[in-house]
């Protein structure tokens, strides 16, 4: 639904009265709708009702904000967010699920990638030996299967990836054959996102390689300017003990009124989890028909105890470009995050 309104005391009641019943390690959702940056690490709380399984994850991160350009201004913001399931077999092992994400975000995480007030997401799915069919805004799920990991800490690299996010309604498949988990979704306004990952062990390191094609309009910031955009990608993910190696490369095209512009971009960054403490380096370089955009992020995350973490991160991006006068895209800041985080 991706709509803001003000935070549902009923909703948010009936979550944590679940959450108190029981609690008790579940398998993690099969139909993941939580596309924000922020996600709990922590196993799920759940309980059982009859025959049905009631799961519960949540987050809580209240980061300092530090803007290192010119005018070094500080600010603090709040970010809360919980993901409920509702899930149940039918005699025919078909398994059913109800899922729905909320979550609310004050003016100053924008650094992280966060949408600003409240915002939420729903589906419904219904999955076999086949796979699994899903509705509802499920529109991020291709790319949460494909994309490069994510940093340490409160790590961003901004611009990794394809420009625009769709937001309408949409239906879609996941299935796995064997070392390959192949997806694919349409939404209401036409977009199409397909993707296929493989991934297999290879003697003491784990190999996965993804693809993704997708198609969509893109709109810059709140302009009423709309562009077709269709776009390609590639990830290859290197994991050997602690430490996780990736790259990606991309290319998209954009049109409007037979103008177009082309944007190829690699992204690339390390990973590596010493006991507590766990840290990223990731770099972004592009460029968008003649023009530059390049971005780097660090993170820091340590654990302090079970679900209670302090996480750092430094930003960086600088990117322009127009068609036609109209700006694609516009990023010029240097920014630090350092948050307390408690996940369950």
């Amino acid at each position: 639904m991706n709509v803001r309104m003000g935070f549902p005391r009923l909703l948010l009641a009936l979550v944590l009265g679940v959450a108190t019943i029981h609690a008790t390690t579940v398998a993690a959702q099969d139909v993941p709708i939580n596309y924000e940056r922020l996600s709990s690490l922590e196993e799920p709380l759940a309980t059982e009702i009859g025959d049905v399984t009631f799961v519960l994850t949540g987050l809580l991160d209240f980061p300092l904000i530090a803007e290192l350009r010119d005018d070094n201004e500080t600010d603090t913001g709040f970010i809360g967010n919980f993901q409920v399931a509702a899930r149940t077999q039918w005699p025919n092992r078909w398994r059913v699920g109800l899922s729905y994400f909320g979550q609310y975000a004050t003016d100053p995480t924008a650094v992280l990638e966060q949408n600003d007030g409240y915002t939420d997401n729903a589906a419904a799915s219904v999955g076999g030996a086949w796979g699994t069919v899903f509705g509802g805004n499920v529109s991020g799920l291709v790319r949460e299967q494909t994309r490069r990991a994510r940093g340490a800490g409160n790590a961003s690299l901004a611009l990794d990836g394809v420009l625009g996010t769709p937001k309408d309604w949409g239906g879609g498949y996941t299935g796995r054959f064997g070392p390959w988990l192949v997806g694919a979704i349409v939404n209401a306004g036409g977009d199409v996102d397909l993707g296929a990952t493989f991934q297999r062990p290879l003697g003491n390191r784990d190999y996965r390689f993804s693809t993704r094609y997708t198609r969509r309009t893109y709109r810059p910031g709140d302009r009423p300017e709309k562009f077709d955009t269709s776009a390609v990608g590639t990830v290859g993910e290197l994991t050997y003990g602690s430490t996780v190696f990736d790259a990606g490369i991309g290319y998209q095209r954009l049109a409007s009124n037979g103008s177009t512009a082309d944007r190829w971009y690699v992204s690339a960054g390390i990973r590596h989890k010493a006991g507590m403490l766990s840290l990223s380096l990731e770099g972004h370089y592009g460029r968008f028909e003649g023009d530059e955009e390049t971005s780097a992020a660090l993170g820091v995350q340590y654990d302090v105890t079970r679900g209670l973490s302090v996480n750092a991160g430094i930003h960086y991006a600088e990117a322009a470009a127009t068609l036609d006068g109209v700006p694609l895209v516009e990023l010029d800041e240097t920014k630090a995050v350092l948050s307390l985080r408690y996940s369950f």
